[in-house]
C-alpha cells in the first residue's frame, strides 16, 4: 500500500519569538517539483497559438470542487485516441503507448475525474482501435474508474464493411462495441445498462437508430446530442458540447440544454465543462474560435450548471470537453492558463504578496519556507483574499531562510510560484510568551488506527493562562483531539495528549485520491456537525462509495465535539493537495490570551 505522509504543524496567529522551542523545518516537497510538469502532457509540449498551454505545473484540486455543494455528479473526460497517427497533429506522445496511457489515466484520477468517453473511429481504423483496446486494459486496472465508447461519424467512413450501407456499417460497429468493450467490468453503466454515445452520425448519414438498437442484445443507454437529443426516438438521454458558433460562450445553449433535461427527468443529462475552442491549427480548420478569457470561460461553464442544479436537484454527469483535442484547442490535459502572476516582498517581518490577474482562478495560497531555497516545507495555506503572513508568528531559529508564495489554481488551472524571498529572523524576544513541544515529533500510524504524542505547553511569562489546543487544515480521513483540550499553563510545563487518527480509508485507494476535500471542508467550517448530518440525511446517502466514510467521519467528529476536539479549525485554512507522494501541511493552533505558538509533527500513514 502506498504511504501518505502528512506534516502536522502547530502554529499560532499572534507575533511570537521563542528560544525554548524553535520551529523545525521538515521539507516535504521541492522547488523543482512545484515548477515542473505534473500532467500527462508531453514534457516537450510548448504553448500553441490556439491557446493550448505548454506543459507546466497545474492544480490537482478535485474537479468536483467546481460543482455545487453536495453534488454527486459524475465527471468524465472526453478522450481522443489518435495522437501519434500521422493524420493528426504531433503533440509529443503516441496514444497507443501503454506508458502514456497509464500516465493519462493516472493524471485524470489525480484530478478527481471519474471516467472517460473515448472518441472511437471504429474497428477497422487500426490506429485508434488499437489505442482504445489498450486504454480499456489500463482502465480495468483502476477500480471505480470507467469508460464508454462514443461512435464518431468517422467510424462509418473509416470502418465500414465492404459494400455496406451506412445503416449496415453502424449496426456492425455497434455490435463490435457490444462484443468487445461492453463485457469489460470497467465499462460505464447507467442503472445497470451500458452507455453508448455518438457524435454527428445522423447529421452526416441517413441511419435508423431504432433499427440499430433493435439489433443489439445488451439494451444500451443511447445518448444523443444537444437539447434535441432528449426527444430522439430511442434516446436514453443527451449530452451537451462546446459550441464555438455561439456569441455568449455557449451559455444560452447550455441553459436551453439543461432546461430541456428538466422536462425529461427519467433521461440521463450530461452537462459540459470546457475552456474554449480554437481550430485554427487543425488541418480542417473553419477558423472557429471561442476565447478562453484566461480561465473565465472554464469557470462560467461550471457556474451555469451550479445556477440550475443543487443537492436536491442533481446533475447526472458532466463531460469535460475535451481531455486532449489539441487540434481544436479544447484540451485540458496540459491545463488552463489563467494569465496570472504572483509577486512576493518583505516588509520587516511581514511576508506580503500581490497577484496580477483574476484571483477567482486561485483556489488557495501556500507559503513555503526553506533553508536552502530548494527543499520546501509548506508553512501556511490561506484562502484567496489573504495577502500577508507575519513571520514573527513562527519561532524560527537564528539563520537564513528562503520563502516562496504559490498561488494554487482552481481545478485544471495553472499554479504560479513567486520569486524567492530571503529572510533572517529579527523578532523581539520580549514578545515570547508561549512555548509548545511535542514528543515524539515523528509519528507513524496504520490506516484505521490512531497514534499519540505528548504536547508540552509552557507559559514563558510565568503567569497562569489558559491555552486552547485545536486542529485545522486536516486532509480527508484524518482527525485529531487533545486530552485535555485546554490546559492551564504557567512557568512549569503542562502536558496534553494529542491523538491523531487515520480514519479507515484516510490514505485513499491506490488508484483514487481522497475525494471532495474542498466541499467537505467548507461544509464542516460553515455548518459544523449539524450541516454534515443534514447532508447525510439528504442526497449524499445516495453516493454509496462515500457513505461509509462520511458516516464514520460524523461519528468521529461528533465524539471530538464532546471532548472539545479542535478538528474543524479556522475557515481560512485548507489542505494543499498539490504535493508529491500525497504529502500535506496540516495546521493545529495553540492559542492563549498572552500569545500563540507553533511546532511541526510529521505523520506517516501506512
Amino acid at each position: 500500500m502506498r504511504k501518505w505522509i502528512f506534516v502536522v504543524t502547530i502554529l499560532g496567529i499572534a507575533p511570537l519569538t521563542l528560544t525554548a522551542s524553535n520551529l523545525k523545518i521538515v521539507p516535504t516537497t521541492t522547488l523543482q517539483y512545484q515548477l515542473s510538469n505534473n500532467t500527462s502532457a508531453a514534457n516537450s509540449f510548448q504553448n500553441q497559438s490556439n491557446g493550448n498551454m505548454g506543459a507546466t505545473h497545474i492544480s490537482k484540486i478535485d474537479v468536483h470542487s467546481l460543482l455545487y455543494s453536495g453534488s454527486d455528479t459524475k465527471v468524465y473526460a472526453h478522450l481522443m485516441p489518435w495522437f501519434g497517427d500521422p493524420r493528426h497533429m504531433r503533440v509529443g506522445y503516441n496514444s497507443q503507448d501503454p506508458t502514456q496511457i497509464h500516465r493519462q489515466i493516472s493524471d485524470m484520477i489525480s484530478r478527481g475525474i471519474d471516467g472517460i468517453v473515448i472518441d472511437w473511429y471504429g474497428s477497422r481504423d487500426t490506429f485508434t482501435n488499437t489505442a482504445t483496446l489498450r486504454i480499456m486494459k489500463e482502465v480495468e486496472q483502476h477500480p471505480g474508474f470507467t469508460f464508454a465508447i462514443m461512435v464518431d461519424k468517422g467510424a462509418i467512413k473509416l470502418s465500414s464493411c465492404s459494400g455496406c450501407t451506412a445503416q449496415q456499417a453502424l449496426i456492425e460497429q455497434l455490435r463490435y462495441v457490444e462484443k468487445t468493450f461492453i463485457p469489460s467490468h470497467a465499462y460505464m453503466r447507467v442503472n445497470g445498462r451500458p452507455v453508448i454515445t455518438n457524435f454527428d452520425v445522423e447529421l452526416r448519414y441517413p441511419v435508423d437508430w431504432k433499427a440499430a438498437a433493435a439489433a443489439l442484445s445488451t439494451h444500451p443507454v443511447l445518448l444523443f446530442e444537444d437539447a434535441g437529443g432528449f426527444t430522439h426516438e430511442v434516446t436514453g438521454g443527451s449530452y451537451s458540447w462546446v459550441r464555438p458558433s455561439t456569441s455568449d460562450l455557449g451559455m444560452s445553449y447550455l441553459t436551453k440544454f439543461y432546461n430541456t433535461g428538466f422536462v425529461f427527468p427519467r433521461l440521463h443529462t450530461v452537462g459540459a465543462g470546457y475552456k474554449g475552442f480554437d481550430d485554427t491549427l487543425a488541418s480542417w480548420s473553419l477558423n472557429r474560435i471561442m476565447p478562453q478569457h484566461c480561465g473565465q470561460t472554464w469557470l462560467q461553464t461550471f457556474a451555469k450548471a451550479n445556477s440550475l442544479y443543487n443537492s436536491t436537484k442533481q446533475l447526472d454527469s458532466l463531460q469535460l470537453v475535451t481531455w486532449n483535442d489539441y487540434e481544436e484547442g479544447t484540451e485540458i490535459e496540459s491545463g488552463i492558463d489563467n494569465c496570472l502572476a504572483v509577486s512576493a516582498s518583505l516588509a520587516g517581518s511581514s511576508l506580503d504578496w500581490s497577484v496580477s490577474g483574476n484571483e477567482n482562478t486561485i483556489d488557495h495560497y501556500v507559503v513555503y519556507v526553506s533553508t536552502d531555497g530548494q527543499n520546501l516545507m509548506p508553512l501556511q495555506t490561506l484562502r484567496p483574499g489573504h495577502r500577508s503572513v507575519n513571520l514573527c508568528s513562527y519561532s524560527f531559529a537564528s539563520g537564513n531562510y528562503v520563502f516562496y508564495v504559490q498561488a494554487v489554481g482552481r481545478p485544471m488551472i495553472r499554479s504560479h510560484m513567486s520569486h524567492a524571498i530571503n529572510y533572517s529572523p529579527h523578532c523581539s524576544a520580549t514578545s515570547a510568551s508561549l512555548s509548545l513541544d511535542a514528543s515524539p515529533s515523528i509519528l507513524n500510524v496504520k490506516n484505521g488506527t490512531s497514534t499519540t504524542s505528548t504536547v508540552t505547553v509552557t507559559n514563558l511569562a510565568g503567569t497562569q493562562t489558559s491555552v486552547v489546543l485545536s486542529c485545522s487544515n486536516l486532509p480527508d480521513g484524518v482527525v485529531c483531539s487533545f486530552e485535555p483540550p485546554s490546559v492551564m499553563s504557567g512557568s512549569r510545563p503542562t502536558n496534553s495528549k494529542l491523538t491523531v487518527s487515520a480514519v479507515s480509508g484516510a490514505s485513499g485507494q491506490s488508484d483514487k485520491p481522497p475525494a471532495r476535500h474542498g466541499k467537505y471542508a467548507l461544509l464542516f467550517s460553515t455548518f459544523g456537525i449539524a450541516g454534515v448530518t443534514i447532508s447525510i440525511n439528504g442526497s449524499w446517502l445516495k453516493r454509496k462509495r462515500i457513505r461509509p466514510r462520511v458516516l464514520l467521519g460524523v461519528l468521529v467528529l461528533s465524539a471530538c465535539v464532546l471532548t472539545a476536539c479542535g478538528g474543524l479549525g479556522s475557515p481560512s485554512a485548507v489542505s494543499s493537495l498539490d504535493s508529491p507522494d500525497g504529502r500535506f501541511t496540516i495546521t493545529i493552533d495553540g492559542t492563549s490570551d498572552t500569545g500563540n505558538a507553533s511546532i511541526p509533527v510529521v505523520l506517516t500513514i501506512t
